[in-house]
């Protein structure tokens, strides 16, 4: 058997997979074991991980694979800085001993972490090391696990080494490049521009402006167009760098972006007001448009009609709806860990099929993600272990049992953390490790942000649905096992309200038969669970079905504000007991808020806010 570990690391979303004879073995990010949001540290915990899973060790690899080449890196920052001299100064001294010292030397520093982690010395054997470029791998990521036999390829994030948009034609095992935009002129940019100027975090806040666009109007759309980006018929654009400040220095934008819009960056967690909700709204609306012409000149390019997405904005869901709504594709097939984190699963295959020229096999009926559950899974025995070691009051349930009993609790109104399998790979909670609610209460949507997730109130939350059930309920026509599509809620089950209410306050009005997942401008990131893919999770929708004549529910990822979704058992008990969670089921361990010592609440509560 060959072995291929594919590995990202050290900017963020540090992750790592593994390929068994091209088989996705296991794959994982290394922030859900060492429990630091997008961690970027070498991926040691997740490399062991996936070693244990196949049963082997570092000496039995027959490759490891980087996902990016840090020499075309290293030419990028020298190149940029050069070209703004002497604006960046400080950022160069800051960033150069780094660079020179380890960064520049990756093989040095990867084969040192290899050694350590394997418990070798320094002169024992290593398996072959090798580099792909950045976007290659997602493109990999996003070709070669899909049901496609061939297909066009679009990879849009950030920046890589130089390239910031490609579009590739995938055929076979073949992947070719056919289209590229370079750094600084950058789409994942200009969004984390406004992501940053509205209040959040960088590389983690852009799904949050994605939530906040809603509320908003597109006002600034021509403002944008005028003097931020220059975008011409074929996708290809050029950002006027005046406004911007992310090359050469630790902010994203100069001065002059703020004056443009006439106030300054919003401070974290501070309320956004209508000027920060309208540019929210902007900024998403000319991000679809740009994607829908690069998609139409990929389309042009490849003459293919199905595509393949991945990169960060990738999981712009939004714009995926669009563009499956309005794009010239027929199919979209988008990699569920479509950010740096899927990098290492796309260096894994690009290695099996390119290197080792292995042919692919690509099956129409099924992409090779397995669902996306490549992360660990306990035991039944693991779980009760862990509640009896820590005295946690528990019931063990039989599966009907579980099913009626939870289907039941959920109806009634109550918040359940549910922990089943394999974990997730990606940022989605899709069924194993997720929270869950009744998406017809009116309240639960304010309940799960602010007293479980701890987090902004208007974020909305997405439906896990049936997956023949799902046109009943949303203008969907095709699956969307990843939670990677928008869809609009059917109207026959909205309610039309007059335009008086703006902004925030939109939040209190109910639009439709499902208010806790109806977002106000009337759509929802939809989940679609097949039996085939989730036999435990598409079980208890069946019986919440039977119960309530409604087969979906709230389904939101198993953590709390700042944290990663959890992993382990032992992660979830601790959420649990630190939130207003009413229950949670870990496997077919059920565990009752009520029952707990309410010392122990107390306890847990101290050390999650500690920690946060």
């Amino acid at each position: 058997m060959r072995y291929i570990l594919g590995i990202s690391c050290y900017y963020h979303d540090s992750a790592a997979c593994l390929l068994v004879d091209g088989v996705i073995v296991a794959a994982a990010q290394q922030e859900r074991f060492s429990r630091l949001k997008h961690d970027a540290a070498f991926p040691a915990d997740a490399i062991r991980y996936c070693l244990a899973e196949a049963g082997i060790s570092v000496g039995d690899l027959s490759a490891v694979v980087f996902y990016d080449k840090p020499l075309l890196k290293f030419e990028r920052l020298l190149e940029t800085y050069l070209a703004y001299v002497p604006r960046g100064f400080r950022s160069f001294l800051a960033a150069m001993p780094v660079w020179l010292k380890e960064k520049l030397y990756l093989k040095t520093v990867l084969r040192r972490e290899l050694r350590a982690l394997a418990g070798l010395d320094s002169k024992a054997k290593l398996p072959q090391l090798l580099f792909s470029q950045h976007h290659q791998a997602h493109a990999a990521s996003a070709f070669y696990p899909s049901p496609y036999e061939q297909a066009a390829v679009i990879c849009l994030d950030g920046v890589g080494e130089w390239a910031t948009s490609t579009i590739w034609h995938g055929k076979g095992n073949s992947l070719t490049p056919l289209f590229e935009l370079q750094f600084p002129h950058s789409l994942g940019l200009l969004y984390s521009a406004f992501t940053y100027y509205c209040g959040f975090k960088v590389n983690s806040g852009e799904y949050k402006l994605m939530g906040l666009a809603p509320y908003g109007k597109p006002r600034f759309v021509d403002t944008i167009y005028r003097e931020l980006i220059d975008v011409k018929s074929d996708g290809s654009f050029a950002l006027n760098m005046a406004y911007f400040a992310y090359p050469v220095g630790s902010r994203m934008i100069s001065k002059k972006f703020a004056q443009l819009f006439g106030a300054p960056p919003l401070n974290p967690d501070a309320t956004p007001g209508q000027l920060y909700l309208d540019l929210a709204s902007s900024v998403q609306q000319v991000t679809e448009e740009i994607v829908l012409k690069i998609a139409r000149h990929a389309h042009q390019l490849t003459g293919e009609s199905k595509l393949c997405l991945a990169g960060g904005v990738a999981l712009n869901c939004v714009a995926n709806g669009r563009l499956l709504r309005q794009g010239p594709f027929t199919d979209i097939w988008i990699q569920p860990a479509a950010g740096d984190a899927g990098g290492a699963l796309g260096a894994a295959m690009l290695a099996w099929h390119q290197y080792f020229q292995q042919p692919r096999l690509a099956d129409a009926q099924q992409d090779q993600m397995q669902g996306s559950f490549l992360g660990p899974a306990y035991s039944e025995a693991e779980i009760c272990q862990l509640l009896d070691s820590q005295q946690i009051p528990y019931q063990q349930l039989s599966d009907d049992m579980l099913y009626h009993s939870i289907a039941g609790l959920l109806a009634a109104g109550q918040v359940v953390g549910w922990f089943q399998g394999r974990m997730e790979f990606g940022p989605r909670a899709l069924g194993n490790r997720s929270i869950l609610g009744d998406a017809r209460s009116a309240t639960m949507q304010s309940v799960l942000n602010l007293k479980i997730k701890q987090r902004e109130s208007f974020r909305p939350f997405a439906p896990a649905v049936m997956a023949e059930h799902a046109s009943e309920y949303f203008e969907l026509s095709c699956a969307s096992p990843y939670m990677l599509l928008v869809a609009k809620v059917n109207p026959e089950l909205c309610t039309s309200l007059p335009p008086q209410t703006k902004g925030l306050a939109q939040l209190a009005e109910q639009r439709s038969s499902l208010p806790a997942i109806t977002h106000v401008d009337y759509s929802a990131r939809v989940q679609t669970v097949s039996q085939q893919d989730n036999p435990r999770f598409y079980h208890l929708l069946q019986t919440f079905n039977e119960l309530t004549a409604t087969p979906l529910l709230i389904n939101t990822s198993f953590n709390v504000r700042g944290e990663p979704p959890v992993c382990s058992p032992d992660d979830a008990l601790q959420g649990f007991l630190a939130t207003d969670m009413d229950y949670l089921v870990l496997g077919n361990c059920v565990v009752s808020k009520a029952k707990q010592a309410p010392e122990r609440l107390a306890a847990a509560r101290q050390r999650s806010f500690v920690a946060d």
